[in-house]
């Protein structure tokens, strides 16, 4: 059946009816003493990979602006690129939990510079995220679907350099700055975070436009491919993995293990999405920071489906529903559960089947 993915509409008001906006979640049952392991905070690793990361950076950006004009630098852009436009999602994310780092203002400092890089106003997304957790695909309560029903394959290749969240981002911010707020920001948003919205997206319109102006003046690309331009070429890797999160699993459900998917992944990759990887177990525990993921994946497996051995063969599960789903939007990927699992929550839709 048709859906309506705005906060605003009919699909909106019929998830509340429905019984869908709820905290009746499913969780695995994990031993206190265990989970408590798991959620304990610290700084190091974080520090660790944040220096990792911005150290990258800086030598990406060096190196390719001493190479310029080779064709050479273009590795070097593409590398710098991927950590702007796909490694801040990542930090962006965690850090917006506050999980990353034990220390406060650490989490603060990180999760200011990603939102800017990402072009995501730091108060209005931590309420948009906040919905995305407790109302997980929920059609008309989530406002983060990636891969909304029926697919429009267009749209979704368009994102690969992040046109649609670009488009989106810009005109947010600019709203923002003109001193507006959108209705369907204000569905979810502290109407005490307004003022300082508006003023945030001031303060980056004036750095894009130094950046740009910079740029005439100078007669270089240089500042923008620094600010702003990576967020066009460095999305892809955001996305391939974003793409998986929920990509062909169920929605209107309540229970993680249904509409979400983990998938092993190299190291690498690891490192530019945080482990988010594991994602029935971040939607399920969001607060067991992002370097624990793997020992809680280990402590859920009993109760999971078994997770995607790789991209490819994560792609190879989703690709073929996401097909099926450009005619048939209500078909969704069922996978089987251990003989040691819970049987799946499904909330409402079991009692509606």
């Amino acid at each position: 059946m048709p859906r309506d993915y705005s906060l605003l509409g009919d699909d909106a008001k019929r998830a509340v009816t429905d019984g869908l906006v709820t905290d009746d979640w499913y969780r695995t049952p994990i031993d206190r003493k265990t989970m408590k392991q798991l959620m304990k905070r610290s700084d190091q690793p974080a520090l660790h990979d944040t220096a990792i990361l911005f150290g990258c950076m800086v030598l990406f950006a060096g190196t390719a602006i001493a190479l310029m004009p080779s064709w050479w630098s273009a590795l070097f852009w593409l590398a710098y690129g991927v950590l702007y436009g796909s490694a801040m999602d990542s930090r962006w994310h965690e850090c917006g939990h506050g999980t990353a780092f034990k220390t406060r203002w650490m989490n603060n400092v990180v999760y200011h510079i990603a939102s800017f890089c990402m072009i995501r106003d730091p108060y209005c997304w931590k309420f948009s995220h906040a919905r995305h957790h407790s109302d997980t695909v929920i059609v008309g309560r989530d406002p983060e679907v990636a891969i909304m029903r029926p697919v429009v394959a267009f749209k979704m290749i368009a994102n690969l350099f992040g046109v649609m969240d670009i488009i989106d981002g810009v005109k947010r911010m600019l709203a923002h700055a003109a001193g507006r707020i959108l209705p369907d920001e204000a569905d979810y948003m502290d109407p005490v975070f307004f003022d300082k919205t508006i003023h945030t997206s001031r303060i980056w319109v004036g750095i894009y436009a130094l950046a740009i102006t910079a740029a005439l003046l100078s007669q270089s690309w240089v500042p923008v491919l620094l600010i702003g331009l990576p967020r066009f070429f460095g999305s892809w890797h955001m996305v391939i993995c974003g793409w998986l999160q929920h990509g062909g699993l169920a929605d209107n459900v309540l229970d993680h293990r249904l509409n979400c998917r983990t998938v092993y992944m190299n190291r690498v990759s690891r490192f530019i999405y945080w482990n988010m990887n594991y994602h029935v177990e971040h939607h399920m525990f969001p607060l067991v920071p992002y370097f624990r993921l793997p020992d809680l994946h280990e402590a859920c497996r009993f109760d999971f489906p078994a997770p995607n051995r790789s991209f490819l063969n994560g792609y190879a599960e989703m690709l073929p529903a996401l097909w099926r789903q450009q005619t048939d939007p209500d078909f969704y990927i069922r996978r089987p559960l251990p003989e040691t699992a819970n049987p799946y929550h499904q909330g409402p839709r079991a009692l509606g089947a």
